[in-house]
C-alpha cells in the first residue's frame, strides 16, 4: 500500500483547455488492460521536455529529442504525444527506432500531421521488440476516446508497477484570467534522479513563449524529481514533458522572472512536487516516506551529495524498514559521501526532533527508545547539520522491504 497517498480523485481533476486524452487496450503485453494513449495538443501549444540521463536511453527518448530539436515549437509545433505501457523499447538498436518511427508514422497517419509532431514515450519490459503494429491497431480506438476530461484514466493507463494512479490538479489566477494546471506521472521502481521520474505530463492552458519552455521543464524538473530516489537506479526511458496551450486569455509569459512567470512556475512546481513524492510514496514495497534535508553545507550540491548518500544506502533503508534505531548507518553514509574535507566533529544529527548524534558523537540525552518511537512512524524526517556554510537542500525516499525484492524478481513474470 502506498505510504499516505492521497491523488486527486478523477473527478475533481481540471481539463486543461487545448489538450485531450485518448486511451486504449492494444495487447502490447497483456490482454485486458489499458495500455496505449494518445495526448492531443490543439495547434499553438508550447512544449518543453527534460530526459534520462543514462547513457544507454531507449529508442523513444531518442526520437523525443530529434523532434522538439527539430521542432524547436516553431513551423510545425508538436501536435500529439503517444504512450505505451508494457514495453520499453530499450536496449534494441535499430530495429527499435525503426519500430518507434513506425509508430509516430501510423499515429501521424491518423491525424494528418507529420511525424515529427508526434513524440513518442514507452515504459515497460526493456531488451524486448516494441509491438509497432498493435499500436497502430489500437490507435482508432485510442483517437475515438480522446476527450479533455480523460486526465484520471490516463493516469491510470500509464501504470506499470504503481499500486495507485498518480494525478493532481489546481487552478490560479494569472492577470485576473482564470488558468488551470493538471499533470499525471506514473514510476514506482528504477526511480532515481537525471531525470527521476518514469513518466510524467504536466499541463496548463497559461500563455507561455515557447522559447522559455525548456527552461520551465528543467526548473519544474530539478525542484521535484530531481529531488526523488526509490532505489538509486536511473531508467533508460525517463522523461517529462510540460505542455502551456496558450488558450487563456492573459499576456503571455515572456520571462519566468516576471510576476506571472513566477506565479505560474510557483503553482506548477507546487504540482510536480505532489506527483514526485507521490512517486516515492508509491515506492515498490515501501511503507515508509523519507525526508532527508541536509543542512549547513557550503553548496546546495554537497548537500544533495551528502542527502543522496543517505537516501540510496540499502542499510540505511532496510533499518528504516525494520524500524530500527541503527542510526550510525546514517553517520557512515554521511562521511562517504565524498565531501573530502568534512569535519565529522561539526555534525549533527536529527530524526525528527531528536537530536541523536551532535559534534560527530552520540548526544548524551539520546535514548534508543526516542529513536524506536520515530523509526516506527510512516513518515520521517532525517535532518542532518554539516556545520560548514547556509546551504541546504532536500531529497526524498522511502525504505527498502522484502516486498521490494518480490516485485522486481517477478517483474517479467
Amino acid at each position: 500500500m502506498p505510504v499516505n497517498l492521497i491523488a486527486t480523485p478523477a473527478d475533481q481533476l481540471h481539463p486543461v483547455p487545448g489538450v485531450r486524452w485518448g486511451i486504449a487496450e492494444a495487447g502490447i503485453r497483456k490482454a485486458g488492460r489499458k495500455d496505449l494513449s494518445v495526448l492531443l495538443l490543439d495547434q499553438g501549444a508550447s512544449v518543453g521536455a527534460v530526459f534520462t540521463q543514462n547513457r544507454f536511453c531507449a529508442a523513444p527518448v531518442q526520437i523525443c529529442r530529434e523532434h522538439l530539436a527539430r521542432n524547436g515549437g516553431q513551423s510545425l509545433g508538436i501536435r500529439a504525444m503517444l504512450i505505451n505501457t508494457g514495453n520499453a523499447n530499450a536496449g534494441t538498436g535499430a530495429d527499435g527506432l525503426s519500430r518507434a518511427h513506425a509508430s509516430c508514422i501510423a499515429l501521424a497517419r491518423e491525424l494528418n500531421i507529420a511525424p515529427e509532431q508526434i513524440l513518442p514515450f514507452s515504459t515497460g519490459v526493456i531488451m524486448e521488440p516494441l509491438p509497432h503494429e498493435r499500436i497502430a491497431a489500437g490507435l482508432p480506438a485510442a483517437l475515438a476516446d480522446a476527450k479533455a476530461d480523460n486526465w484520471g484514466r490516463a493516469a491510470e493507463a500509464i501504470m506499470t508497477t504503481d499500486t495507485v494512479a498518480k494525478a493532481f490538479s489546481s487552478r490560479i489566477t494569472l492577470g485576473g484570467v482564470p488558468v488551470t494546471i493538471t499533470g499525471t506521472a506514473k514510476g514506482a521502481g528504477m526511480i532515481r534522479p537525471n531525470m527521476a521520474t518514469m513518466l510524467g505530463f504536466l499541463a496548463t492552458d497559461a500563455c507561455v513563449a515557447q522559447g522559455l519552455m525548456a527552461q520551465l521543464a528543467t526548473e519544474l524538473a530539478e525542484g521535484s524529481f530531481n529531488r526523488i530516489t526509490v532505489d538509486g537506479d536511473t531508467s533508460t526511458n525517463d522523461s517529462f514533458v510540460v505542455i502551456a496551450s496558450n488558450q487563456a486569455s492573459h499576456a503571455t509569459i515572456t520571462s519566468l522572472d516576471s510576476p506571472d512567470g513566477q506565479a505560474l512556475k510557483s503553482a506548477m512546481l507546487d504540482i510536480a512536487k505532489k506527483l514526485a513524492q507521490a512517486i516515492v510514496r508509491d515506492g515498490e514495497g515501501a511503507t515508509k516516506f523519507i525526508t532527508v534535508r541536509v543542512e549547513g553545507g557550503k553548496t546546495g550540491a554537497e548537500c544533495r551529495q551528502v542527502a543522496y548518500a543517505i537516501a540510496h544506502s540499502p542499510l540505511v533503508k532496510t533499518a528504516f524498514f525494520a524500524s530500527d534505531p541503527n542510526l550510525g548507518r546514517i553517520l557512515a553514509a554521511v562521511g562517504y559521501a565524498g565531501i573530502a574535507d568534512l569535519d565529522q566533529t561539526k555534525i549533527d544529527l536529527y530524526l525528527d526532533d531528536v537530536l541523536v548524534a551532535q559534534h560527530g558523537g552520540r548526544h548524551p540525552g539520546y535514548v534508543e527508545a526516542d529513536g524506536q518511537r520515530v523509526m516506527k512512524q510512516s513518515e520521517i524526517t532525517v535532518r542532518v547539520v554539516l556545520g560548514r556554510g547556509q546551504a541546504f537542500d532536500t531529497v526524498w525516499t522511502c525504505d527498502l522491504s522484502y516486498d521490494y525484492v518480490k516485485i522486481n524478481a517477478d517483474y517479467r513474470s
